[in-house]
């Protein structure tokens, strides 16, 4: 870790000493946050368990650096670097990568934002209004860990905005080039000579949004190779997910919700499943939100199903500083196994609940 905090430190000071010269900024941002989780059933015995998750907390940690150069005529060179952090460890996310959360270089201009490197794709940028919980550690990013996760190594990607129409894509040659550090990480580097499907991910996204209400559709389809995760171990295995995200301001409250089709070609044989998700965030006071969110996966042609409901009160001491806390309840029925809290573990058709507190602070 202190080797990470000397390189960015020195890539910022080589940065901030061009920029200087060429009229550019950079700035420097970040995001703490930890807390404790109790969760019953943590086990086949029904034993509980008390922790500090290294996932997240309301949202995961990080560290960043994001910088932009006028170049004249409306066009800006961009680009970020932005790494994770594990609070109750002190180590890097994301299979211990300096810069795996986001690592691009870019152009921006009247025609959008066409970017090069690690980033994240169009199945993350599509649910992030409708999504009212977003990154929780009680979400349905526990359902379907992928969702808050969505980036793709090697990716050329493109978004704009034109009069509240939203366009975007991402084309990766290899998605991801680690096989450590849990659902962002999948083994799967691609750029196989002779093989132009092994690895291979693209990404879309088309929609139409305003700070009112907004309605969106995506597209992500990620292919295999020897080595992968999740059973796709070959270029001929694909992990399909089609997601329809909306979200609306009624009053002082936003309604979002959303549906995610995904079709799984592993090894083993073909998965579907429909996950949907209906939320509302409520501004109760002027310094405290609740959010209020259920979830059901449901996979076809089997019990192995999946039911969620989660309570959020965020109080803000500040514009930067929140504490929080949240009641959750996962129904797992069949042979499923879904954990409540993101990264955690839950005995096969157990139902669990859960309650968290933390403290979150941005910079």
């Amino acid at each position: 870790m202190k080797n990470a905090i000397r390189c960015a430190a020195a890539l910022l000071a080589g940065v901030s000493a061009t920029g200087a010269m060429a009229q550019s900024s950079v700035t420097v941002y970040g995001l703490v946050d930890t807390g404790l989780v109790y969760t019953t059933n943590a086990n086949a015995a029904g034993a509980s368990i008390t922790k500090m998750p290294s996932l997240t907390g309301s949202f995961p940690s990080r560290l960043g650096f994001r910088g932009a150069e006028d170049l004249g005529d409306g066009l800006q060179a961009v680009f970020t670097l932005e790494m994770g952090l594990s609070m109750d460890t002190g180590t890097m996310g994301q299979g211990n990568r300096l810069f795996g959360r986001q690592a691009s270089v870019g152009l921006k201009g009247a025609f959008g934002t066409v970017t090069l490197g690690r980033q994240i794709n169009m199945t993350y940028i599509a649910s992030m209004k409708g999504d009212v919980l977003g990154p929780n550690l009680f979400a349905i990013g526990s359902i379907d860990a992928y969702l808050p996760n969505a980036r793709s190594d090697n990716a050329i990607g493109y978004l704009g905005n034109f009069n509240n129409f939203v366009v975007g894509a991402t084309y990766s040659t290899g998605r991801d080039a680690s096989a450590a550090g849990g659902p962002a990480a999948t083994g799967c580097p691609g750029e196989v000579a002779g093989n132009s499907k092994a690895c291979r991910q693209i990404t879309g996204m088309v929609g139409y949004e305003t700070p009112e209400y907004g309605l969106n559709t995506s597209y992500d389809i990620m292919y295999g190779n020897v080595g992968a995760a999740g059973g796709l171990t070959s270029s001929d295995n694909s992990d399909k997910r089609i997601t329809v995200n909306g979200y609306a301001k009624v009053g002082a409250a936003k309604i979002g919700g959303g549906i995610v089709d995904r079709t799984t070609r592993a090894v083993t044989g073909v998965t579907e499943s429909d996950l949907y998700f209906l939320g509302v965030s409520y501004p109760v006071t002027p310094l405290s939100t609740l959010d209020v969110q259920v979830a059901r996966r449901d996979t076809k042609n089997s019990s192995s199903d999946a039911n969620m409901v989660v309570a959020r009160l965020t109080y803000y001491l500040s514009k930067r500083t929140a504490v929080y806390g949240a009641l959750g309840r996962m129904q797992n029925s069949g042979a499923s196994a879904v954990a409540l809290d993101a990264g955690g573990t839950v005995g096969a058709g157990l139902t669990q609940n859960g309650v968290m507190a933390g403290l979150r602070h941005s910079f």
